[in-house]
């Protein structure tokens, strides 16, 4: 159940109006690490969850926080457009409003489409989607893409704090940034914990039998590339991360296996293959007679 409570988290309130400074916060709002990815990421983590107590309730509740970080920077940017200028004032663009808006680095959907309102989207105006989201039902994996995403988040928002001056809309910045600082080190923390009670290890899912995987190279480093140096990393000798192998390092592949033939497919896919056009014309000729569908 959702209870909405028309007060902010913190103050998103600008110094000036700046439309094109709109749509650049679009990123961090409908962007793949945007708050509405991991708003809608940890609340379908916890409806997916199969393990009651603190963890589901930890995503329960950061997933609800999260809403409210859409919200402040949704008004933030409808803040930023109210009073824009709906145009540039040079004549030699204003004539075409589709013009002076690349012109001028906005958004045209903010006005055409939002009447001046933040929209779903990223900077570019890429619709929002569903597939930016994880939530696999594996704790270790799911708190590690949090992780990810805190960060991917934070580093979106510091570099947005520099392509800015105003004041007010540096305060929502910082506190955004202290927040994703939090956040970071809660699913780290939270990630840490499931490996020493032993209720989720690497490599993940651990409750796969490691015997039933390829032992050969399950532990090799396979260097695909011509530069030398990634011999010299941790993991390229010595104990594995997780404690249950050595690291081994190799140039190249250490197994090959023969091209197989091309496929054939049934000849009503249409695909050119080297079978005489009349041939396959007429095995789909006799197919079709066949009922074979």
């Amino acid at each position: 159940m959702y209870f909405h409570k028309q007060e902010l988290q913190f103050k998103s309130t600008p110094d000036k109006p700046d439309a094109v400074y709109a749509r650049k916060l679009q990123e961090v709002l409908g962007g793949q690490y945007g708050e509405i990815t991991v708003a809608m990421q940890y609340q379908f983590q916890a409806w997916n969850m199969h393990i009651p107590g603190k963890y589901r309730d930890l995503v329960f509740g950061i997933g609800a926080e999260e809403m409210g970080h859409v919200e402040m920077l949704a008004t933030m940017i409808a803040q930023l457009l109210e009073k824009s200028p709906l145009g540039i004032t040079e004549d030699a663009v204003q004539a075409d409003p589709t013009v002076a808006a690349v012109i001028g680095g906005t958004d045209i959907q903010h006005g055409i489409v939002a009447g001046a309102g933040a929209r779903p989207v990223d900077s570019m105006g890429n619709p929002w989607q569903g597939s930016y989201i994880t939530a696999s039902g594996n704790l270790l994996a799911d708190f590690t893409a949090n992780a990810n995403a805190e960060m991917q988040g934070r580093v979106q928002v510091a570099r947005l704090y520099h392509m800015t001056d105003d004041a007010g809309v540096r305060d929502l910045l910082s506190f955004l940034l202290a927040r994703d600082t939090m956040h970071q080190n809660m699913w780290a923390t939270a990630a840490a914990e499931l490996r020493e009670k032993g209720i989720e290890d690497f490599p993940t899912p651990s409750n796969f039998p490691q015997s039933k995987e390829n032992q050969e190279v399950n532990y090799q480093y396979l260097n695909f590339s011509d530069g030398a140096e990634a011999a010299n990393g941790p993991w390229a000798s010595g104990p594995s991360f997780d404690g249950k192998g050595e690291y081994t390092y190799h140039d190249g592949p250490t197994t090959s296996s023969p091209m197989p033939p091309p496929t054939h497919p049934d000849v009503r896919f249409y695909g050119t293959t080297e079978i005489p056009n009349v041939v396959e014309k007429t095995a789909g000729t006799v197919q079709d007679k066949l009922n074979k569908e």
